[in-house]
């Protein structure tokens, strides 16, 4: 079985908590000259997921069900997924790049749900926007943890079919999708798309992250 770096386990850790913590917080402080309609795709979510954590009628499991249906509503998906495999998208097949993006779904949805207990009422403060090449758009934003502890998450939004969707989140300076590009790129290399999905498969029936060693 295939596994990833070691020295990458802590970040990945990392990024999949700010990764939760993102969708989960509450919009504090929206300056006027940000792109209204992509922060609206985080505040709608935000609003959607607090709702449901602050029900204690739902257990755990349900929250953490229901917050995943939220979340993907405002994530491209198959836009992510080209992203993340870059030139390799071509070497899988039509079935086999399906499998992919359900597979790689349902992996991140396993490891940002296991923080839904984590969220401790923390805000987030969207510092600005700004417009990238072809039209993306670029939301800042910091989780406000108190002192040393705030997180830089940034999104990067791409318009499919009049709508502002989620295709990148860059926590820190490290981007979701090079991350996890630069992995997949080692594992294609080594073994073809088969070699990917099939680890991708161990990982998500054993409950581990792709980067635990």
């Amino acid at each position: 079985m295939t596994s990833m770096p070691s020295t990458t386990k802590t970040r990945s850790k990392r990024a999949a908590a700010a990764l939760l913590l993102a969708c989960v917080t509450a919009l504090d402080g929206v300056p006027a000259h940000a792109d209204d309609a992509a922060v609206a795709v985080v505040e709608r979510t935000t609003s959607g997921v607090i709702t449901i954590l602050t029900d204690q009628k739902l257990s755990t499991d349900e929250k953490r069900k229901r917050v995943e249906g939220i979340v993907l509503q405002s994530v491209d998906f198959e836009t992510l997924s080209k992203l993340v495999l870059a030139r390799n998208w071509t070497r899988f097949s039509e079935p086999q790049r399906t499998e992919f993006m359900t597979l790689f779904r349902n992996h991140l949805s396993m490891t940002y749900g296991r923080n839904v207990e984590s969220y401790k009422n923390e805000k987030v403060t969207v510092t600005g926007s700004r417009a990238e090449t072809g039209g993306d758009a670029t939301v800042k934003t910091k989780i406000l943890r108190g002192g040393p502890g705030d997180v830089m998450v940034d999104y990067r939004l791409r318009q499919r079919d009049g709508q502002w969707k989620i295709i990148d989140v860059i926590i820190e300076g490290v981007s979701l999708v090079s991350n996890f590009r630069s992995q997949f790129q080692d594992v294609v290399s080594g073994g073809g798309p088969e070699k990917l999905l099939r680890l991708l498969r161990e990982k998500n029936e054993k409950g581990e992250p792709l980067k635990s060693s």
